[in-house]
């Protein structure tokens, strides 16, 4: 199953365990036990720490557990773990093994601390660069908790239990037995949501820290890099974000990165925020902006408050708080998102094997998910307002070669349709004869662009019609002493090295606006004396 190179890494990655464990497969006579019986006795070979069992009375099959020998301690994988979660699959040998997780020793903590029974069901795909950080997480609880017991669910090959839950987005996580989470978490965030008074501790924690000379809302590239370049100045930086890497994690692949000629948003995020941790910078994350208070006159502290109740202080501050998947905004679209509205089809294409799907978009973005759609459900669907695709030249050509593909031009999405459980159809306008259409389908991709996450701070800050925040070409804002960068601004072209150097710009313009600014608390003596 595994080829020799990666035996070998896997070796090595295997002398880490310390205490013993078993693989405990549940089969049946399918194919994929065979793939699956193959792969288990290949790692088995490799360590006389692991031992395998074949009888296992899983009722999924075929599935393994990874049981740590003599404990209650153990995960469990219902289809092969290969492609994005084959490292799932290492760390969870690791630390059911006894390897130590590199998460910090708060939260290591807090996990053996949660007080309840815990029964978790996560439904990935193969192709979801999502799924992995919900399915490690989960196992990482379940090798400290014995309280915690995960199963990675491969929703492709369970596809019968799929439809009769209705999972139409990945990862989807059901606790015992009822709907928990959909998308994209990281152990903090599932952690925070089971431990009721983890907001509350980390409200109070926030509210003791001093002002900071920069602040930096958002963790994305542009807000790492402004984090990189404060810090090396040697001033005291903080980064407030509701998840470090921002839309960069729900990004597949990045081969437009000059110097690295392919990566992943997930591995890029992990040294974005490994990068920023080399430094002196205090991480806040799970932090969720809500308003912006300038300050009351000039080298005065800027305020900004926070969902959890909390407020931090700061000198200066570096908006970078991204962009997000744009909606369609018709009717039906909220109440199906993840009940076969979705928009990210790496992610969720294969649980739409074999059925009839609509793209919305006929840009770049649109024109590749019909693409790669195409190679996985029965029919394509491509609807473009415009009275042409947008797309580059050869990504066009590909997708009228596909035999089943129809590219609908002029078209207006007016709503989408369903049962009460599932779209079962979506409606549009045929913008050149008014005529209203209807097509049947199971699923729908919306790849229309993004929109600036500014919403709150309208009423603050000068933004434009669009929401992007207005910025010159030093990165300032309409506030003295709070700049921004990144996709959340008006500077053109949406683009991952774009916002890396407009965050180092906006640090630098940063710290020369702190240097040549005397602080109110400096400058209170002499006024008082002027006074006199």
């Amino acid at each position: 199953m595994l080829d020799a190179n990666l035996k070998t890494q896997l070796k090595a990655y295997l002398e880490r365990i310390t205490q013993p464990i078993e693989l405990v497969a549940s089969l049946d006579g399918g194919p994929k036990a065979q793939e699956m019986l193959g792969l288990l006795e290949d790692i088995a070979s490799l360590s006389d720490k692991i031992t395998l069992v074949r009888d296992g009375k899983d009722e999924r099959r075929p599935s393994f557990a990874i049981n740590r020998v003599g404990t209650d301690i153990g995960v469990t994988f219902a289809g092969l773990p290969m492609g994005h979660e084959f490292n799932s699959l290492v760390l969870a040998l690791l630390q059911v093994g006894g390897h130590p997780s590199k998460e910090s020793a708060e939260l290591l903590e807090q996990i053996r601390n949660l007080d309840g029974d815990f029964r978790f069901e996560t439904y990935f795909s193969l192709t979801c660069q999502n799924c992995p950080d919900v399915v490690q997480a989960l196992n990482l609880m379940s090798a400290l908790n014995p309280r915690i017991k995960h199963v990675a669910i491969d929703g492709a090959l369970f596809q019968q239990e799929v439809e009769q839950r209705q999972v139409m987005a990945v990862p989807t996580v059901y606790l015992n037995g009822e709907p928990f989470a959909q998308g994209r978490m990281d152990v903090a965030q599932i952690v925070a949501k089971l431990d009721t008074g983890a907001v509350a501790r980390a409200a109070e924690k926030i509210k003791a820290k001093a002002p900071f000379e920069v602040l930096v809302i958002g963790g994305g590239p542009a807000g790492a890099a402004a984090a990189v370049y404060a810090a090396r100045k040697g001033i005291s930086t903080g980064v407030a974000a509701e998840r470090f890497g921002g839309q960069v994690l729900d990004t597949m692949a990045i081969e437009n990165f000059i110097s690295v000629s392919h990566t992943e948003g997930p591995k890029l995020a992990a040294a974005l925020e490994q990068h920023v941790k080399d430094y002196d910078v205090d991480i806040m994350n799970l932090q969720t902006a809500t308003a912006l208070v300038p300050p009351a006159q000039e080298g005065g502290l800027i305020e900004v408050k926070l969902a959890s109740g909390a407020s931090l202080k700061s000198r200066t501050v570096v908006l970078s708080t991204g962009a997000r998947w744009r909606s369609m905004n018709v009717p039906g679209e909220a109440e199906y998102r993840n009940k076969g509205v979705a928009y990210c089809p790496h992610c969720d294409g294969p649980l739409f094997k074999g059925k009839r799907v609509a793209v919305i978009g006929g840009g770049n973005s649109g024109v590749e998910a019909a693409i790669d759609l195409a190679g996985l459900v029965a029919h394509v669907t491509l609807i473009e307002f415009d009275s042409q695709l947008r797309a580059d030249a050869v990504l066009q050509r590909k997708l009228h070669s596909l035999p089943n593909v129809d590219v609908i031009v002029s078209g207006q999405t007016t709503e989408v349709h369903g049962d009460g459980s599932k779209v079962v159809g979506l409606s549009y306008k045929d913008r050149t004869s008014g005529e209203q259409k209807r097509i049947d389908l199971e699923g729908i991709f919306v790849q229309i662009g993004l929109v600036p996450n500014t919403e709150w701070l309208k009423g603050s800050i000068a933004l434009t019609p669009r929401g992007e925040i207005e910025v010159d070409a030093r990165g300032q804002t309409s506030i003295p002493g709070v700049f921004a960068a990144g996709d959340a601004t008006t500077v053109p072209y949406k683009q991952i090295v774009i916002a890396m150097g407009e965050g180092a710009k906006a640090a630098l313009s940063a710290f020369d606006h702190l240097i040549r600014t005397v602080p109110v608390e400096e400058s209170r003596p002499a006024a008082m004396e002027a006074a006199e």
